[in-house]
């Protein structure tokens, strides 16, 4: 009895070292993984669409797919690195210029604003006639502003490398995708036995609905963001589409790009383009948020909006760039997992959901 204890504790202690080896050493691809997973999950019914075009082959359908999601995912991504990165110098030593030859005189408008518009009119004022006050304040606004903007282009640039990764994990995820869900599936059949069905129904699910609804949302914003910069003739449309689509997925995100955007029509003097700029903002670009996003996620999942805002955040923190998509996604199928367990606590019937795809 001893000699058996014994080997069965050895069993389990050399497993444990198995397990905690394996995932030290695939620790640094994690998000990668997770992305990939995510993503193919998402768009494996195209996918599988796409294999019995090509005749049944497996490799040929996920090299598309994968160039596919990389011209999607990547290169928007690689070019607002790149114009962010080349532009700081250039717009930090353009201001400089700009008010040390002489800061202009705020604008006739601004003391029209209601209850603060009299005292940013007369601190604008004192600013401009003062040339020691005006210089700390230079000091004080562009070099923290210089930091942020290369510190968003270098996470950006770490963004693309993991992108980059979690694109070519995606290819064999895709390839072999049949395989691993089997593997998947007889797992979960030991582990949980007759749950192991609707286990992975609700996580397909909550995936699909959930990156629907935040990727449908931000791309839907992102396009009539760039459309309104382009009709009203702001400057880097594309780059400020991009930098909606990122915006999009935490609270007042969008405001605060087509907000900026009709601030500086404002004091480019085109008052009849910051007005259709600020309307064209407030129902069009947010109004989506409000239509397309619930639609989107209750098709899966009734998401509480306060866990798609820590998600981005708190994904952003532990996962890097790409934790704006994970992190929403973990918290989602985490609330649906619970929210499945505590009607089965409860003793309710649970409604036996619809087959997964995948």
């Amino acid at each position: 009895m001893m000699e058996q204890q014994i080997e069965r504790y050895a069993q389990t202690t050399a497993v444990a070292i198995l397990v905690v080896g394996c995932f030290w050493v695939l620790k640094p691809f994690i998000a990668a993984m997770l992305f990939a997973a995510v993503v193919c999950s998402s768009t494996w019914p195209a996918f599988v669409r796409l294999r019995s075009g090509l005749g049944g082959r497996p490799a040929f359908a996920a090299l598309a797919m994968t160039l596919l999601l990389a011209l999607v995912i990547i290169v928007p991504v690689a070019l607002l690195a790149v114009s962010i990165t080349d532009n700081v110098q250039t717009l930090v030593e353009a201001a400089k210029r700009a008010l040390e030859g002489g800061a202009p005189q705020p604008p006739e408008w601004l003391v029209s604003i209601p209850f603060v518009g009299e005292q940013l009119d007369t601190y604008w004022r004192r600013v401009v006639e003062s040339r020691e006050e005006l210089t700390a304040l230079l000091r004080r606004l562009i070099d923290p502003t210089k930091a942020v903007l290369l510190a968003t282009g270098g996470v950006l640039g770490e963004g693309i490398l993991q992108l980059t990764l979690a694109t070519l994990i995606g290819f064999f995820f895709y390839r072999d995708g049949d395989a691993l869900v089997r593997v998947l599936r007889a797992s979960l059949d030991k582990i949980a036995g007759n749950l192991a069905e609707t286990l992975l129904t609700i996580v397909n699910s909550t995936v699909n609905s959930v990156v629907y609804g935040i990727l449908g949302t931000s791309l839907a914003q992102a396009a009539a963001a760039a459309v309104g910069f382009l009709v009203a003739g702001v400057p880097a449309a594309f780059v400020l589409g991009v930098a909606t689509f990122f915006l999009s997925m935490i609270p007042l995100g969008p405001p605060l790009i087509w907000g900026g955007a009709t601030v500086w029509l404002l004091y480019q003097d085109h008052t009849a383009w910051a007005v259709f700029m600020a309307l064209w903002g407030f129902f069009v670009i947010s109004g989506i948020d409000n239509v397309v996003r619930p639609y989107l996620i209750s098709r899966g999942a009734s998401l509480p909006f306060i866990l798609v805002f820590l998600g981005v955040l708190g994904g952003v923190i532990a996962f890097g760039f790409i934790g704006i998509f994970i992190g929403p996604t973990l918290l989602a199928l985490g609330y649906g997992l619970l929210h499945r367990w505590s009607q089965v606590r409860r003793g309710e019937p649970v409604v036996p959901p619809p087959p997964a795809q995948a």
